[in-house]
């Protein structure tokens, strides 16, 4: 009963109680946080990981700028439910060049972590067009009106150099090549080698299948690689080494 009047004096005193509150919350973030400072690398390093190319970066934008990862989240969780509906958990690395990231903290849709190769581009354009042609019970917008914006390479070399800034591995190269880079991604009879050396396992084609590059070929371009950069058939974690 004691202990109970204590408490009861707790909760009638405000001051007492945000001190108290204050406590406990900055000894739980010391133990959360501080550990951090003592570790070479939060993030495993994970063979396949790249920084995403002019294009996919360009279409991640759009992503954003629509709001998808309101209704989308891009993190699959350690559980069986998850992992036999969307594929392998989410991997820290495969955001670690998300700035910011796109984890998302609601499914009004399905998450779209391991979306890439999913579906065909005409799917992604067509659901993106009229999202009830293809699932009719979705109450996701309609995105037609990305077929009509097109895109160009204008400030792409110094979007690339901005997020170099915030740890992005992006070499001069990289950056110096990024309007090249940007407009061959999609034409599958340029010289896109140089696209494929800088960034492995880009996919080069015409996504929307219309003249020109729209933001929808930035925006299914970025989906069509969400989830495909890690080969999870050889994939071990560091803990199971």
């Amino acid at each position: 009963m004691a202990l109970i009047d204590k408490h009861k004096i707790i909760e009638t005193n405000a001051t007492i109680l945000f001190a108290l509150s204050f406590f406990v919350v900055t000894i739980g973030g010391i133990v959360e946080i501080a550990p951090l400072f003592y570790l070479e690398n939060t993030i495993e390093d994970v063979e396949g990981v790249r920084p995403y190319s002019p294009l996919e970066l360009k279409g991640r934008d759009i992503y954003i700028r629509e709001g998808c990862y309101v209704c989308h989240s891009q993190m699959i969780r350690p559980m069986r439910d998850e992992v036999e509906r969307y594929g392998h958990y989410s991997l820290a690395a495969e955001s670690q060049y998300d700035h910011p990231f796109q984890w998302g903290s609601k499914r009004t849709g399905p998450d779209l972590a391991r979306v890439g190769g999913r579906y065909s581009d005409d799917w992604h354009v067509d659901h993106l067009i009229n999202p009830q042609s293809v699932v009719p019970e979705s109450v996701m917008p309609k995105y037609g009106f990305l077929l009509d914006k097109m895109v160009t390479d204008k400030h792409m070399d110094e979007l690339m150099a901005t997020h170099r800034t915030v740890g992005v591995p992006y070499t001069d190269e990289m950056i110096a090549n990024a309007s090249a880079d940007f407009n061959v991604q999609i034409d599958p009879d340029g010289d896109y080698e140089g696209l494929l050396e800088r960034y492995p396992g880009a996919q080069v084609r015409n996504f929307d299948g219309q003249p020109g590059i729209s933001e929808m070929d930035a925006l299914v371009a970025y989906l069509q690689m969400l989830g495909t950069l890690v080969d999870f058939s050889t994939f071990t974690p560091v803990a199971s080494r």
